[in-house]
C-alpha cells in the first residue's frame, strides 16, 4: 500500500486505504468511557446484571465508544496524508450501529476512500467509509461515513 499524500490522494478514491490492527475493548475501557461521559447505563458497567438481564448476556461497549475508535484507528492506518500539517474531524454523514461489541471483544477498522473535495487554501475534505469489524463476528459493530479536513503542510515541514 502506498503512502497517502496530497498529490496521490485522488488516485485512491474508491479503494481501501487499509485495515488497522486488532484493538481490545475490555471492561476497564468501557468503565473509563462511562466515567468520562457520565453514561453509566447498567448494560455497560454492571457486569453481573448484564450477565443476568441483558439480551447479550454480557456488558457491551457504548455505541459512541466504538464510534470514537474510528479516529485513532484511522490514524494508525495512515488516513492523514504524510504531507499534511494537520487533519481535523469535520463530521459524519451517516452512522449505523449494526452489532454490539461485548466487553473483551477485539475490533479493527477497515477504511475506504469515497471522495476528495477541494476546499479553500489548498485544504481537502476526505470522505471515508469506515467499517468497525468485530473479531469472529459476521456483522460489523458499525459503518460510518466520516469527513476529515486535511490542511497541507508547507514544503519541507510535514
Amino acid at each position: 500500500m502506498s503512502q497517502l499524500t496530497f498529490a496521490n490522494v485522488r488516485e485512491r478514491i474508491g479503494s481501501e486505504l487499509g485495515v488497522s490492527g486488532w484493538f481490545l475493548v475490555d471492561q476497564a475501557r468501557i468503565d473509563q468511557f462511562a466515567e468520562c461521559t457520565g453514561d453509566r447505563q447498567w448494560i455497560h458497567v454492571d457486569v453481573e446484571r448484564a450477565k443476568r438481564e441483558s439480551p447479550f448476556r454480557a456488558p457491551v461497549a457504548h455505541g459512541y465508544l466504538t464510534l470514537s475508535l474510528v479516529g485513532a484507528l484511522s490514524i494508525e492506518i495512515g488516513v492523514v496524508p504524510s504531507d499534511a500539517a494537520a487533519g481535523f474531524n469535520y463530521g459524519l454523514d451517516k452512522v449505523r450501529f449494526l452489532a454490539p461489541v461485548p466487553a473483551g471483544a477485539r475490533v479493527r477498522l477497515r477504511v475506504e476512500l469515497d471522495g476528495v473535495e477541494e476546499k479553500d487554501h489548498g485544504q481537502i475534505l476526505l470522505k471515508t467509509r469506515n467499517v468497525l469489524e468485530i473479531e469472529n463476528s459476521d456483522k460489523p459493530a458499525l459503518i460510518a461515513e466520516a469527513l476529515a479536513l486535511m490542511v497541507q503542510g508547507k514544503a519541507g515541514t510535514a
